[in-house]
């Protein structure tokens, strides 16, 4: 294999879709537990009340992990068990439960990748605004002082962010995502104010002293199709957030863009951009399909469009050799910053639990199998790509498509809450040992 020795080689989840245990140990209300109380918002109506009970299960979920030889494991900390109201002191049986699990992992030599914020914010910071309001950087950044202080000494690798794009334009622009709002004015306030959150958090975790890495994780995607408009939509998928953090500048294209057909961009402050542009570690890296743009209406006067090709359960085009086209573009306009593959997975049919003992996904294991070859052509070709976390460990809420939707190397049936490997998670157990053996 052409990935270095110490290339990590791990599979992710977030909280919100894996934990459950919504009332439990004085956690408090989160947008998504107000969305999903939204009639029509999730498919089905579910909710990630129950999920996959990893609150309770986590010491079985530590055992699958040990078996498929993990290296590492990205989790993310629910805010509103840390601090309920979004606000005030930690709630240390929050911060206990997140202790208990990074121990668990240590003692099966399981590196953990926290994650701060994986869309679950407290509804009281809602009420007030949400990240379209400023007053939400500043509790953010006391909120991940909170997180430091309580699991620095366990924790070296953290993302401060979980794809900013969706927080903002998701959930504050088209409106699918918690909070459900439909404002591009708000919307792009909101991208802001979870990048200057993100400064500001890793400013604190660098002016504190703490030992570790620290990074921001962005969804990434690879645009063809007309040429102004893969442009446009280039720049407000990449651009905006990628220029921000490792440029420390807004492109002025977009910022033209956006004046134009938003309005101004008044909720930008002087030094802010400069607070975004704080030294990150690494760059986390969520891949899943590349998209084609058209001209169109709407704020971007663009149509994004699904590229031809086979498609996941979701309609999602599976399209590696786009993984390979976006490492290297990083590379050539952005430097040699490392960077961390995050997310990469896909959703299929797959056969129900039962009584099997595997499951078998032969779609899931082409769609691993050639996406870390792509990711494995970039590395050759010189990007600095330190791991990849597979997307996901487990079956789980996925956000407003409820549980039709199933990502998990691992099956969840959710009706007794019963854990069944599926061939992926043996694929890439066997992929994890023939690196361990240099093969």
């Amino acid at each position: 294999m052409a990935f270095p020795r110490d290339f990590v080689w791990g599979a992710a989840t977030a909280a919100f879709q894996i934990e459950g245990a919504t009332h439990a140990d004085g956690r408090g209300e989160s947008i998504w537990d107000r969305f999903c109380d939204t009639p029509g918002k999730v498919a089905n109506g579910d909710t990630g009340e129950e999920a996959c009970d990893h609150y309770h299960r986590w010491r079985e979920d530590l055992e699958l992990m040990s078996g498929l030889g993990l290296d590492g494991y990205r989790f993310s900390i629910a805010w509103p068990r840390v601090q309920p109201e979004g606000r005030g002191p930690a709630n240390r049986q929050g911060l206990d439960f997140y202790r208990r699990l990074v121990e668990g992992l240590l003692e099966r030599e399981i590196t953990p990748l926290a994650t701060l914020y994986h869309w679950d914010l407290p509804q009281r910071l809602q009420d007030d605004g949400g990240w379209a309001s400023r007053e939400v950087v500043d509790r953010f950044a006391e909120y991940a002082q909170l997180v430091f202080d309580g699991l620095g000494d366990l924790v070296e690798s953290w993302v401060t962010h979980n794809e900013p794009w969706v927080t903002s334009f998701l959930g504050y622009g088209t409106g699918v995502k918690a909070p459900g709002v439909t404002d591009w004015h708000a919307a792009l306030a909101a991208a802001h104010h979870v990048l200057l959150s993100h400064g500001r958090a890793a400013r604190a975790f660098r002016d504190g002293g703490q030992d570790g890495r620290i990074g921001i994780t962005l969804d990434l995607t690879h645009v063809s199709g007309d040429p102004q408009a893969a442009r446009r939509l280039d720049g407000h998928r990449n651009r905006w957030f990628l220029d921000a953090v490792l440029r420390g500048s807004y492109p002025a294209d977009m910022v033209e863009l956006y004046e134009e057909r938003v309005g101004p961009l008044d909720f930008v402050q002087g030094g802010d951009l400069a607070e975004i542009a704080a030294p990150i570690d690494f760059l986390g890296v969520n891949f899943y399909q590349p998209a084609v743009a058209r001209p169109g209406d709407g704020p971007l006067a663009v149509e994004e469009l699904r590229a031809d090709g086979p498609r996941t359960a979701m309609g999602w085009t599976v399209e590696p050799t786009s993984l390979t086209t976006l490492l290297l573009r990083l590379r050539r306009d952005y430097g040699d910053v490392p960077l961390v593959i995050t997310e990469n997975g896909a959703s299929f049919e797959d056969p129900p639990v039962d009584g099997q003992v595997v499951i078998e996904d032969p779609e899931r294991v082409a769609y691993l199998r050639d996406h870390i070859a792509a990711v494995e052509l970039a590395v050759g070709q010189g990007v600095d790509v330190r791991g990849y976390y597979v997307w996901s460990l487990l079956d789980n809420f996925e956000w407003e498509h409820g549980y039709d939707s199933r990502f998990g190397i691992v099956a969840v049936d959710f009706e007794n809450q019963r854990r069944v490997p599926k061939r992926s998670a043996l694929w890439y157990r066997d992929l994890i040992a023939r690196h361990a053996n240099g093969g």
